[in-house]
């Protein structure tokens, strides 16, 4: 049976990195958030990562000039492609996939998107460095993205970009962002194709929590996390199934269709950067990652400056976080004829064992959360050594995966072994 295990999850990613190979768009929800715009100052920049290819993992990595971690695919074996990450000097980015910014057909003109942002985590120190690459890159590489960064130093932007050119967006400029904020799905505002790209009903959506959010002065983490990652409406189709849910009938399921909601069939992934208030503080930038679908994990946080990552998130194989995460996933979406994998299982979501999915989940991210909330307050007035923040985030991502194991023992079951 072990050795079942393992060829099940073998044959899991080998069909998940061939999807993605064969797919033209990689959807993704992305926002950039000034710090003039959140409580604590400090900026934010946010990705749900949509693709074919569902496995993810943690790395750290050696750049030409700094060390920086980030999500990569496991069988990546070279981890030539870095899908959102942030390095020793406060510097992060992400993107999401812009198929009217591509200037040749297919995946041809997008095909160094994670090649380019590794790149950039290995040179940039900040924005400005990232725009002097984009400046000495133009016309030298193959993109079609919307790519998001921040920095300690309080900046943060987007950069619609395309092999030869970019335009940039300045969140701290109220011209551009008057309520301190961007955010954008798969098309792009300056892209010479009229109504191309995707993602105009999340991009809606988005739009409106953010704004909500923006009023009611809590463009913070939790937010982030917690609504806008998780988020399953979808307004065109007056689809509310969290707060207005139908009535529920064991003998006659509820789904829905997630395909065009925030929190996607196909969202593999969740990355939120929390800058840093100053460069001295750099060492403070954390990363909070959910390793698969936001409705199917807990938010761990992660650091540069530990110069490692906790196993659970990383590993030679497989991380075990998002294996368990697919588990779910895999329950929450149990048909799998067809299209039928884009629906959604809500009474399972709802119901799970009494109190449903989610109300087991949030009470062990908010742990997190407050424990982290304090654990920063004691670094900013003392630098912790790498060691320090090593320890911590294993500790945390160690305690989550425990913790979901046993809030879920029949999901657990269902992990192939190692």
């Amino acid at each position: 049976m072990k050795n079942l295990g393992v060829f099940a999850k073998s044959f899991i990613i080998f069909v998940s990195l061939f999807l993605v190979a064969q797919t033209a768009v990689t959807p993704c929800t992305v926002a950039v958030v000034s710090g003039k715009a959140t409580p604590d100052g400090r900026p934010l920049l946010w990705k749900n990562r949509d693709t074919s290819a569902l496995p993810n993992k943690m790395a750290f990595l050696l750049g030409s000039k700094y060390s920086f971690i980030g999500i990569v695919h496991p069988l990546d074996k070279e981890l030539k492609n870095v899908w959102a990450g942030i390095n020793s000097e406060g510097f992060a980015i992400m993107n999401s996939a812009s198929s009217d910014l591509a200037e040749s057909t297919g995946m041809v003109g997008m095909g160094e998107n994670g090649i380019f942002m590794k790149r950039a985590l290995g040179e940039c120190a900040d924005v400005a460095d990232f725009e002097k690459l984009l400046d000495e890159t133009n016309g030298h590489r193959q993109v079609g993205a919307n790519f998001g960064v921040i920095d300690a130093k309080g900046n943060a932007c987007f950069f619609e970009t395309r092999n030869s050119s970019y335009v940039k967006f300045d969140a701290n400029d109220p011209r551009v962002a008057p309520q301190g904020y961007i955010v954008r799905t798969n098309y792009a505002f300056t892209s010479p194709v009229k109504h191309g790209g995707g993602g105009y009903i999340r991009f809606e959506r988005i739009s409106q929590l953010f704004q909500s959010a923006s009023a009611e002065g809590c463009l913070n983490v939790p937010f982030i996390l917690q609504e806008a990652a998780r988020d399953l409406v979808n307004e065109k189709l007056h689809s509310y199934p969290l707060s207005e849910p139908k009535a529920f009938d064991p003998a006659a399921p509820v789904y829905i269709n997630t395909t065009d909601t925030i929190n996607r069939n196909s969202t593999v992934s969740v990355t939120l950067f929390h800058g840093a208030a100053s460069p001295d503080k750099a060492y403070l930038s954390t990363m909070w990652v959910l390793l698969g679908q936001a409705i199917c994990t807990a938010a761990i946080p992660l650091w540069a400056h530990a110069e490692a990552i906790p196993e659970v998130a990383g590993g030679e194989g497989t991380a075990p976080l998002n294996d368990f995460a697919i588990a779910l996933n895999n329950y929450l979406y149990p048909d799998t004829r067809g299209h039928m994998r884009q629906y959604l299982n809500v009474t399972r979501l709802l119901t799970y064992r009494g109190n449903g999915v989610l109300n087991r989940i949030i009470p062990i991210e908010n742990k997190v959360l407050e424990k982290t909330e304090t654990m920063l307050a004691k670094w900013e007035n003392e630098k912790p050594k790498k060691e320090e923040m090593a320890s911590y985030q294993k500790e945390m991502a160690d305690w989550v995966y425990l913790s979901l194991c046993e809030s879920f023992p029949d999901i657990k079951d269902q992990i192939p072994e190692s």
